[in-house]
């Protein structure tokens, strides 16, 4: 099963220094968070603060490639987690066609902020994420998976 989830802001995270998007379900009572690259980080908080670049950027680009080839991006899809790895990908539309495309979870979470499509996580991976693993790096992420789910929108850098 398939939750639709919104992208609720974007933070450092205290331990990695690594950005991290969250992601809330409409309740909130479910978090996931995401740990991305700078560079990604960087193009969504550029979309979540509205600011406009001089040339477009590279999920710019994306966007209106889709777009001038007669497509649409219904959806982003995080579909895995494997390996401590998220895996997503994008399904447009076209001419009545569903297309697939394979693609990491921060560059399609950047592309959905674009195209104002919708983030849906499967409901497996999100329990995955939510298990402990026995590790004591797990134990480190667990805590911090509470602290994440305790957060108040204030507390985000960027907040949507």
């Amino acid at each position: 099963m398939l939750v639709e989830m919104f992208i609720k802001g974007l933070m450092i995270d205290p331990v990695t220094n690594m950005p991290i998007v969250i992601l809330r379900d409409e309740s909130g009572e479910r978090t996931l968070p995401i740990w991305v690259g700078p560079v990604e980080a960087n193009a969504i908080a550029l979309q979540v603060e509205n600011i406009e670049t001089p040339r477009p950027m590279t999920h710019d680009l994306l966007r209106i490639v889709i777009e001038d080839l007669g497509a649409s991006l219904a959806r982003v899809v995080i579909s895995d987690l494997r390996d401590g790895t998220y895996y997503a990908y994008l399904e447009l539309r076209r001419n009545g066609d569903l297309v697939l495309i394979d693609a990491r979870p921060s560059d399609a979470l950047a592309l959905s902020l674009r195209s104002r499509a919708p983030v849906f996580v499967d409901s497996a991976v999100m329990e995955r994420a939510a298990a402990p693993d026995p590790s004591s790096e797990a134990a480190d992420n667990e805590r911090l998976q509470r602290w994440l789910e305790s957060l108040d929108p204030d507390d985000l850098g960027y907040k949507m």
